[in-house]
């Protein structure tokens, strides 16, 4: 499985990457991989502030439906608009076109606290 090392990672299984004070968040390889096919994804929360291990929206797959845990205290300020129509992107792509929101960090430096890609491999084995 693929775990880029510019990113952060969560024991909740999404990823982080920061630029500035804008994260874009979503989830990892292995969650895609243990959820199996996603049919759909429902995040409805931009414009809200959150908090810290906040879920923040759902991910529905063929067998499941997991609740996403928000990693670091923010607002939401985007969410994918092309997951609507396409969130098999989560399973195909997702570090990139499957990326899930993009939120204002309030604390930046929160995001070095989460686990690097070294750390994370370590945790899912």
């Amino acid at each position: 499985m693929n775990y880029p090392a510019n990113l952060r990672y969560t024991k909740d299984h999404e990823w982080v990457l920061l630029d500035g004070n804008v994260a874009t968040i979503g989830v990892t390889d292995f969650a895609q991989h243990e959820l199996g096919d996603i049919v759909y994804v429902d995040i409805s929360s931009k414009g809200k502030s959150f908090s810290a291990q906040d879920v923040f929206g759902t991910v529905e797959a063929v067998k499941t439906v997991s609740d996403l845990y928000l990693p670091i205290a923010g607002t939401i300020t985007e969410v994918n608009p092309a997951l609507d129509a396409n969130p098999e992107l989560v399973n195909s792509d997702p570090y990139g076109e499957g990326w899930m929101i993009k939120m204002t960090v309030e604390h930046p430096d929160d995001v070095e606290k989460l686990m690097s890609a070294e750390d994370y491999t370590s945790l899912v084995g």
